[in-house]
């Protein structure tokens, strides 16, 4: 039986490699759509906690998840013992930066090796995982045809990005349009045919570069949009007098050639923090600097800075420093009504002020326990009249829903708020310290001189 008869009958044996944000939601619906999946993560708690039952992404409904695990569709491995079984493998595995912002693929170069232990003729390997154009063609494709089979003829190759938005209710893995490029014309057949059981609508193009550079003009778009009304916010704040949330709101009223973007304290997540810094790499191997594109990135990466600025001006104004006053993060999460905190600015800044000699930090996060930054384990503090009292500002990094404004500002003694939070309180503004308000850090400096 061919692959293209396996995946129309749902005989086909799925493999995912990487049972994170995006794998474990593939996983699952695979396994709804009646196919055998197996998953590999090198994790031992992720395994732990699937074998027992327990899911750990909330993307997923109880519901859906329940089905799966009764169902005896879904299994979970730490090795590559099962690959030479399987049919169409995924590689959803993460691509991080070094310190020097240089891409780091080894999470997709050690997932190919181990799928290469068992690769077999009839097999597709389809990489999801965000990262620099050529990345499937030139270092995937080499690594797998190092068993003598090859592309497009024994096995097939594509690139296909993940669309994950994590909370987003209204778009999922199910009904999020996803782009898809073979290493040849077969190989994008079989892709699209294999992805199209899960996903409503699948968009091929000609090659995995295409599908490659695709994901990163997502990101980039977002990231030097964000960049543009940052560095707005900021002049706003040295002006006076503007409120660069109003501002945006005003423009948002044009129907055509303008879309909202908010300030906020950073960047968080894994995508838009780390593609331009992707691209930038790759660019400098043909003599391109992306100057606009680390521009972006680079004021995006100045916001938590920023902060930490309007964190001293709210403590100045109780008589306090950094260094003796009692501080309260409100959300370490990167944003609202989730628990990822991958890139978070909310941790960036917890460590700016660390390394700025805080003793008195504190943190509270209805969807993060604990946490930990630099060297230090942080627990989560219940969100009540007194623990507000205790501390001498709160500082909001991210808008949970269950975060009341009038209560916070109320018996809080200081605000910085990053997020918006406060634009409905008209009662002791005095307190409020608001990123962008045209009443920031800049503003007061100035009017005291």
């Amino acid at each position: 039986m061919g692959l293209t008869e396996k995946i129309e009958n749902k005989s086909a044996k799925i493999g995912i490699v990487g049972l994170g944000y995006v794998g474990l939601p593939l996983a699952v619906e695979y396994a709804l759509k009646g196919f055998d999946v197996v998953g590999i993560d090198v994790d031992k708690r992720k395994k732990e906690s699937l074998d027992k039952g327990e899911n750990y992404i909330d993307d997923i409904t109880p519901e859906k998840w329940e089905h799966v695990f009764k169902s005896g569709k879904f299994k979970a491995e730490m090795n590559y013992d099962s690959v030479a079984e399987l049919d169409i493998i995924f590689i959803c595995v993460p691509t991080p930066f070094t310190p020097t912002k240089n891409p780091d693929i080894s999470y997709i170069v050690d997932s190919t090796q181990g799928i290469r232990s068992g690769l077999r003729r009839d097999q597709l390997i389809i990489l999801k995982s965000t990262t620099y154009p050529q990345t499937t063609e030139k270092d995937v494709l080499p690594i797998l045809e190092e068993t003598g089979l090859k592309v497009g003829k024994d096995f097939y190759l594509a690139f296909s990005p993940e669309r994950i938005d994590p909370g987003n209710k209204q778009f999922t893995t199910e009904n999020t349009p996803i782009v898809v490029g073979g290493v040849t014309k077969k190989c994008s057949e079989l892709a699209e045919k294999a992805i199209a059981q899960v996903v409503s609508h699948v968009h091929v193009v000609s090659n995995p570069r295409v599908a490659e550079m695709e994901k990163l003009l997502e990101n980039i778009f977002r990231s030097v949009n964000i960049a543009l009304v940052n560095e707005m916010a900021r002049l706003c704040d040295r002006m006076g007098g503007i409120d660069i949330w109003e501002v945006v709101d005003a423009a948002a009223t044009k129907p055509f050639g303008f879309m909202p973007f908010y300030p906020g304290p950073g960047i968080g997540g894994h995508c838009i923090l780390v593609d331009p810094y992707y691209l930038s790499w790759k660019a400098r191997e043909y003599d391109f600097h992306t100057n606009f594109i680390e521009l972006a990135a680079e004021s995006n990466e100045e916001m938590p800075f920023y902060v930490i600025g309007n964190i001293r001006k709210a403590l100045g104004n109780v008589s306090t420093s950094i260094q003796h006053g009692k501080i309260l993060m409100l959300g370490v999460a990167f944003k609202k009504d989730i628990d990822d905190r991958r890139n978070s600015p909310a941790l960036k800044i917890m460590e700016l002020l660390l390394q700025r000699g805080a003793k008195e930090l504190n943190y509270n996060d209805p969807f993060v326990p604990e946490v930990k930054v630099g060297q230090r384990n942080f627990k989560s503090l219940p969100l009540t009249k007194e623990v507000l009292q205790q501390h001498d500002v709160v500082v909001i990094t991210t808008d949970h829903s269950s975060y009341d404004a009038g209560f916070i500002v109320e018996h809080a003694k200081a605000v910085v708020d990053t997020r918006n939070v406060t634009k409905n309180i008209k009662e002791n503004l005095h307190k409020i310290v608001k990123l962008g308000s045209g009443r920031g850090f800049y503003t007061d400096i100035f009017e005291a001189e």
